[in-house]
């Protein structure tokens, strides 16, 4: 009853009704504020939601058996005025208990005048209480962000802010005038002042500053004289309105230098063939540093490899000289980046003296260049760095570039490791010949020792560099600007790191926070600024400065108090109409300080707008998720904070869609007829419909022949040009639909004898007109019209739904049914809000998804099942986590599913522990370690409960295991593997699940001396409770150390002793660099270094070399060497034959892994070996045997021929060439004679027509036309067989019968 007060039992109970009570109706939730409690008063700091601009009040203050909104600190007896501007009041209890708290608390000296304060009783209030101030006091944060909205902008004061400034380290051109650039905004416009060298910068007095209007930036002009080094050093920006004051960075200013070279003149430089040399740059010091880059004295580039390199530092490297490098000389060029000028050193010049004073140029590319110019081969030694070891220091995420330059003969080769790790792999990258290794943006963890090795053949070196990760002040929490309501709590904090770690240091307005004025309200802790009960005279801006010897960070942030009551950004009475169905959402942006809180009403009604098919979200838009006509009218949304309440309204149409209810269908027309393309739509009234028709997707041009009409288009006298798919669109202001039929032309005479096989196919159309009808419980009758099916027929139809409530936009696959079916019952499930789809298909594709059904929801009913795929597991040592995957839309058969979550210890008969979750986990605390649990998970709705569930066995967390492997014993296998067997540990030390035994091992050193060897940790694994297990991949002759450790799931147990082996001795790996050279036809010379890993001593090398020519093999020898020797020389047998040389190493156990490689092949082996290859094959001696047949078969025809005569027929036509269809003579021979022809002297006309020689076989006289016939000495014929005509037409034809093996030929056809 109204004023009858709670016991103090009953305070939770009353706390925990009047939260649920101010949660729901938004007074404690939607208040929007947190005001600071009074000086006698514990704290009570602002919380809020992470989403501004609508928060939540976390916090509140304890009075008897009453939870007080922070609200209504501040302003009590205003907030008694107010209370009717809040969208509920508190029930009579409740306002009675705040009535009472408002007359007893007295004013406070000097509040404002807007009532008492409220003052907390002096009863103590329940433990709890402390630990939720306390929360709530770690829970400072800023409230208030100001719209982007110009005329809030405009209105609202506020302190100065940086915009823009220079960079801290300001070089500039010496030609150029000078900018310092420093921009700042607040309202009001904020003045700017200069301080240069920390003191003030008075502008006015040099004529040659200036400052840009409406900004602080410096423009320092040159125009009239004036040197900018006169203006040198370092500058700072001061920003101030009546607000407070921002600072820019300190600014350096520093003008760009480009000195010239020094002149000098520089001496021939004398070196020796082989040597190493340096040619030092020592470039001006420029500012900013210059490029450097080397050049000959033409401007040349100078060619840069291996063995000549240009050093970070700008020297020139030679590894080695050679003779062929006095060739040019050397100029060291300095690009400054300012002035875009070149400088260039004096060049260098060389004199190389060398024991073989020819350049041979077909020496550089020789397989050993330098023992065939006479040059000592060396070991390497560094150049650069000197000694085996140096350090560096690099900041945080700049480069890190470490360079190793080395001499030697030949020229070494560089390898970069990093001790105890890896490289990394994703920010290193080799540079100049791998003598360089760059790592972009260092971190800390990339400190550490790097070491370069360089190598050739006659040995190798390293060099240690350690590398210290040193940083500049980072920002972990940058300062950022705190805008609150009055009398709120807020704080500013300024985290940095660094190495070494940075001081931070406030100031407020450019002054030093402790020579500033004192604030009660402002509390200062190390990094964090904490302010309380801020007012209006709060207002400044706040630096913080971190710093280190490495650099600084200074930032700017402001407090601001605004005391702002609501008011609305959009434009008033919006009128918004949408389409039925349809999703749509209200905005309602709003601004205010305290935040107000935001409520929704409509049609005037009293009720607040929030769940079910409405949706409010944080920044006050308020969505509808599917508009019925109910849903029409006029939406309030109302802004309401402790200053006041604005409010604005929107009304909402909901109009009727836009449907084609009968669709153009496809045609096949003939040419010259009409056709009519229907259309009729169904829209909203009141919107205005506009019909229109594209061709093939493109806009239709309505010409003569066509008609346009509101439910139709006609189109006179079709032809071919118009066949195509044409498109129907209707469409309004707020929607459109679409329907598609295409259009056939046939010519005169073809009739289509099968239509679908004369159109083409294309996926389905998509359904349309869905209804439900015969609604029932648990199903429903879905009917559809199908569409069009493009002339592929419609095999299936899938149906699909969505529901609203877990997965609201995502469709499920429900059916499937046959393609002739346009009608089927769905079996449903209890409370699913159902909205159904059909997807057409046929042997192209599927259609598009039709347009949604009607909304169905079906009635409640408790769970038919329980969630699977329940888990216990821990994830800490003293909890377990329960998880389970949870229930879907169609299983949860009811509202507010929720799950009954039980668990009890295992084989005990303790009562079960249960608790009701909403989530899909539940974490149960204080549990031992690795105890067997009873878990079982049991659905839950609003309708009762789902069947009994299964029982899961889960377990609690596991602690790392307590005991090491005892007893642990090693025996060596053989070189490269041990065995090891160990006594188990106890159940109860494991702590967890057993999951393996592990071996640490680790490759202490060599027993050979000077060697080198990693030793990083490696692993062996046994899985399971085992004894024994065996560790493979060792390296021989090593010393190694074990440990042995018990892993759980939750980590490594303690190791056990370190247990210390040797392996044996075992047989090398390959010699590495096997090389075979050939220096002439009569020797060979073999070379190779030591193996990598010789795995014992040395005792020899064995060499097996075999001769071959093709695929011939000769005898094989066998070649044994000391173990020092790397050389060999071996005497060839002949210049023809080529050698397979296999070399290996040897110790006291056996040979090791073998290298195999071929001596060069001959200039002209290629040759010789096809030669010789041919020359003894089966096919090519038969090929060559036919051959010769043929020619003694032919020679002995010829000779025939020549004993008895040929002869050449003669047609009896004139002025008739040869043609293919010309006839033989009886004896097979061709007519070659001519009517025009002039017999030959010496010869006479036979009666057959054949001409006989009568005195020489083998002459052929006048049988060229326009002149003799030419013979040898012996009497052949060496002219052209023509034809020779005489002027006398009665004179007989005649010809020499002529003896060629040609004749021979046809003659034998």
């Amino acid at each position: 009853m109204p004023g009858t007060s709670r016991p103090p039992g009953d305070a939770h109970g009353l706390v925990s009704a009047l939260m649920r009570r101010l949660a729901a109706r938004g007074v404690a939730g939607d208040a929007g504020e947190v005001a600071a409690p009074a000086a006698d008063s514990t704290d009570c700091a602002q919380g809020q939601t992470p989403s501004p601009p609508r928060l939540i009040d976390l916090c509140a203050v304890w009075d008897p058996g009453v939870f007080l909104p922070a609200a209504g600190w501040k302003r009590a007896s205003g907030f008694a005025r107010r209370r009717l501007n809040e969208a509920e009041t508190l029930n009579s209890v409740q306002e009675a208990q705040l009535e009472q708290l408002e007359t007893a608390r007295p004013r406070r000296p000097g509040s404002r005048e807007r009532g008492p304060e409220l003052r907390m009783a002096r009863q103590q209030p329940p433990p709890w209480v402390h630990t939720a101030f306390l929360l709530c006091l770690l829970s400072l944060s800023g409230a208030i962000e100001i719209p982007m909205d110009p005329s809030i902008q405009n209105e609202l004061s506020q302190p100065p802010t940086i915009t823009k400034q220079s960079v801290k380290d300001h070089i500039v051109d010496p030609r150029d005038n000078i900018l310092i650039e420093c921009e700042a905004k607040g309202n009001p416009a904020p003045s700017f002042h200069w301080t240069r060298n920390s003191r003030f910068f008075n502008i006015a007095k040099d004529p040659r500053v200036s400052m840009r209007r409406r900004s602080g930036t410096l423009v320092i002009d040159f125009r009239s004289g004036g040197r900018p080094e006169e203006y040198e050093g370092e500058y700072q920006c001061f920003a101030r309105n009546k607000f407070g004051t921002a600072l820019s960075n300190r600014i350096r200013l520093q003008v760009s230098k480009s000195p010239l070279w020094p002149k000098e003149n520089l001496d021939p430089v004398v070196v020796q063939e082989g040597a190493p040399l340096t040619l030092q740059c020592n470039p001006p010091p420029g500012l900013p540093s210059p490029v450097i880059f080397w050049m000959s004295s033409s401007m040349e580039p100078i060619t840069q490899d291996k063995r000549v390199s240009q050093g970070h530092n700008g020297d020139l490297y030679f590894s080695n000289v050679m003779l062929q490098d006095m060739q040019t000389d050397y100029s060291c060029n300095a690009r400054f980046h300012f002035t875009h000028t070149i400088q260039q050193k004096n060049a260098f010049t060389l004199k190389v003296l060398t024991n073989n004073p020819y350049n041979d140029s077909s020496l550089r590319n020789h397989p050993d260049m330098y023992s065939a110019r006479g040059v000592a081969e060396r070991t390497p030694s560094f150049m650069y760095p000197q000694g085996t070891a140096s350090s560096q220091m690099v900041l945080r995420g700049m480069d890190l570039v470490l360079e190793c330059i080395a001499s030697g003969v030949p020229t070494p080769d560089i390898a970069w490791y990093k001790k105890g790790g890896d490289l990394p792999s994703d920010k290193a990258k080799f540079e100049n010949f791998n003598k360089a290794l760059r790592i972009t943006n260092v971190s800390e963890e990339d400190s550490g020792e790097y070491f370069c090795l360089a190598s050739n053949k006659m040995g190798s070196i390293r060099h240690t560099i350690s590398v210290r990760v040193k940083a500049a002040p980072y920002w972990l929490d940058e300062p950022k600007n705190l805008i609150l309501a009055p009398g709120e709590d807020g704080r500013l904090v300024c985290r940095a790191n660094g190495n070494p770690k940075p001081t931070v240091q406030w100031m407020v307005n450019g002054e030093p926070l402790q020579s500033a004025p004192p604030n009660p309200n402002r509390e200062v802790a190390g990094d964090t600024i904490i302010f309380r009960d801020t007012q209006i005279s709060s207002r400044a801006v706040y630096q913080c400065n971190t710093s280190n010897e490495h650099g600084y960070l200074l930032a700017n942030a402001f407090v601001s108090v605004l005391d702002v009551p609501p008011r609305m950004l959009s434009p008033r009475n919006q009128l918004i109409r949408v389409i039925l169905y349809n999703r749509t959402r209200l905005d309602c942006p709003f601004f205010g300080s305290p935040i107000p809180t935001l409520r929704w009403f409509k049609n005037g009604q009293g009720s607040n707008l929030d769940g079910g098919n409405y949706h409010v979200y944080e920044n006050g838009s308020l969505e509808i998720k599917m508009i019925r006509k109910e849903d029409q009218g006029i939406y309030t949304c109302v802004a309401t904070n402790i200053l006041g309440k604005a409010e604005n309204q929107v009304r909402l149409e909901v109009k009727d869609p836009t449907r084609i209810y009968r669709m153009p269908e496809d045609q096949v027309a003939k040419r010259g007829t009409t056709v009519q393309l229907e259309c009729r739509v169904k829209h909203d009234p009141s919107l205005k419909l506009t019909v229109s028709w594209l061709k093939d997707d493109e806009p239709l041009y309505i010409g003569n022949r066509m008609k346009k009409e509101d439910d139709s288009l006609t189109i006179f006298g079709v032809a071919e040009r118009d066949q195509g798919s044409y498109t129907c669109v209707a469409s309004t202001e707020l929607d459109q639909d679409l329907a598609k039929a295409h259009l056939t032309v046939l010519a005169d005479q073809a009739t289509p004898t099968n239509r679908l096989a004369a159109l083409p196919k294309g996926r389905p159309d998509r359904p349309r007109d869905l209804e439900l009808t015969d609604l029932a419980e648990r199903s429903v009758r879905l009917t559809w019209i199908p569409g069009d099916d493009n002339n592929s027929p419609i095999t299936d139809y899938v149906v699909q739904f969505e529901e609203d409530q877990f997965q609201p936009g995502v469709w499920h696959d429900h059916s499937k049914f046959p393609g002739s079916v346009n009608s089927a019952v769905l079996q449903l499930s209890p409370y699913v809000n159902y909205q159904f789809r059909v997807i057409a298909i046929n042997e192209v594709g599927s259609s598009h998804p039709s347009l949604p059904s009607e909304r169905y929801r079906t009635s409640g009913a408790p769970p038919e099942s329980n969630p699977t795929d329940v888990k216990g597991e821990g994830t800490r040592k003293n909890n377990m986590e329960i998880t389970w995957t949870p229930m879907n839309a169609t299983s949860a058969f009811g509202p507010n599913l929720r799950y009954i979550v039980k668990w009890r210890r295992r084989e005990t008969r303790e009562t079960w522990n249960n608790v009701t979750v909403w989530g899909s986990r539940y974490v149960v605390g204080q549990t031992p370690v690795y105890v067997p649990y009873e878990i079982r998970v049991q659905a839950e709705n609003d309708f009762g409960k789902g069947p009994e569930p299964d029982t899961v066995i889960g377990y609690s967390g596991e602690d790392y295991p307590r005991a090491a492997p005892t007893d642990v014993k090693i025996r060596v296998l053989n070189s490269t593997a041990i065995s090891l067997q160990w006594n188990r540990v106890y159940p109860d030390t494991v702590q967890g699940q057993l999951r393996e035994y592990r071996a640490y091992f680790w490759r202490e050193s060599s027993l050979l001396k000077n060697l080198w060897v990693s030793q990083k940790r490696q692993q062996a694994s046994f899985p399971g409770d085992r004894l024994r297990g065996v560790v493979s991949r060792l390296f021989p002759y090593s010393n190694y150390k074990l440990e042995m450790v018990v892993v759980n799931g939750r980590g490594d147990g303690p190791r056990s002793e370190t247990k210390e082996f040797t392996t044996p001795e075992g047989v090398p790996s390959a010699p590495r660099r096997f090389r075979v050279r050939q220096p002439n036809l009569e020797t060979i010379n073999l070379e190779w270094d030591h193996p990598e890993h010789p795995n014992g001593i040395l005792t020899g090398y064995i060499l097996k070399y075999v001769p071959f020519n093709g695929t011939k093999l000769g005898k094989q020898i066998v070649e044994n060497f000391s173990p020092n020797q790397t050389k060999f020389t071996m005497q060839r047998a002949d210049p023809v034959s080529r050698y397979r040389f296999t070399l290996s190493a040897r110790t006291q156990v056996g040979s090791g892994e073998a290298v195999t490689e071929e001596s060069p092949a001959p200039p002209n082996e290629a040759y010789t070996n096809n030669q010789a290859d041919i020359a003894t094959q089966g096919w090519f001696i038969g090929l060559m045997c036919a051959i010769a047949l043929l020619v003694l078969i032919l020679l002995i025809v010829c000779f025939i021929k020549r004993s008895r005569g040929g002869k050449y027929p003669v047609r009896e036509k004139k002025d008739v060439p040869l043609g293919p269809e010309d006839p033989k003579e009886e004896d097979g021979s061709f007519d070659y004679s001519d009517e025009d022809n002039k017999p030959l002297q010496g010869s006479q006309t036979s009666l057959d027509g054949t001409i006989k020689q009568q005195e020489s076989d083998d002459s052929l006289v006048d049988y060229g036309e326009g002149g003799e016939g030419q013979f040898n000495e012996d009497g052949s014929f060496i002219g052209q067989y023509t034809v020779k005509k005489d002027k006398e037409e009665t004179e007989g034809n005649e010809s020499s019968e002529a003896t060629s093996p040609v004749n021979a030929i046809y003659s034998l056809a």
